[in-house]
């Protein structure tokens, strides 16, 4: 089995080390940035839903300011925002290169991503749960854990899914400009020399990444529906 991976795929079997190594480089990439988007993404979501207008702690000011914020973000392409972070990257973790260095420009990019996909799931609630619970008299603390976040689970994981699919996408262009990781694996060997094994073999693992996130998003979404 050895010689024929050998003879299909020489340049990968050369370099299984390192590519075990930037695998895991993605999968903690993924790892911090998720968990650290997740929790923004949940605050800020849950901020823009009770301040909008007509919400249970309506605050125009608080609304237009983090929409706005949440806006310019999200307009900019991330490759750019690796650029426009870079003198922020290094205060915060010390260089602006490596995983280290790519994961203050992931949340950057991430988090609004994930706050919008939030807010979408919290909008799906019915405003007749929210009066209700209104009307037997709980705060805006009780309705915000027990209606809006307790009754969009189903949404929430949804949206997790969909988040973390993006994410492993945005790890991968940040290899290009030397975030590690697979993506930074595949231009280094796969662009950069011309071995094209490694590309297909990059590829191969990032869909098998996407898909398995996917399946486990799509199951345990099923399963909170019911």
């Amino acid at each position: 089995m050895a010689e024929i991976l050998t003879r299909i795929m020489p340049n990968v079997m050369e370099r299984i080390p390192e590519l075990f190594t930037s695998l895991w480089q993605t999968v903690h990439m993924i790892l911090v940035t998720g968990v650290i988007s997740f929790l923004f993404g949940i605050v800020f979501a849950v901020i823009l839903t009770v301040t909008r207008k007509g919400g249970i702690m309506e605050n125009i000011l608080c609304w237009t300011v983090l929409d706005k914020i949440i806006n310019f973000f999200r307009s900019v392409p991330f490759i750019i925002l690796i650029a426009l972070l870079i003198p922020l990257t290094r205060i915060m973790v010390g260089t602006a290169i490596g995983v280290r260095g790519a994961i203050p420009p992931l949340i950057f990019g991430t988090a609004p991503f994930f706050t919008r996909q939030m807010e979408s799931a919290l909008a799906e609630i019915d405003r007749g749960s929210i009066e209700a619970a209104l009307s037997m008299g709980s705060g805006p603390a009780g309705i915000i854990f027990r209606v809006y976040l307790k009754e969009s689970i189903p949404g929430i994981i949804r949206g997790v899914t969909i988040t973390i699919i993006s994410l492993i996408g945005l790890t991968a262009m940040a290899g290009a400009v030397g975030g590690g990781g697979l993506g930074d694996f595949a231009i280094r060997y796969g662009y950069q020399r011309y071995q094209t094994d490694i590309t297909v073999v990059t590829v191969i693992i990032l869909i098998l990444m996407v898909s398995l996130v996917q399946g486990l998003g799509n199951f345990l979404a099923k399963k909170a529906s019911h």
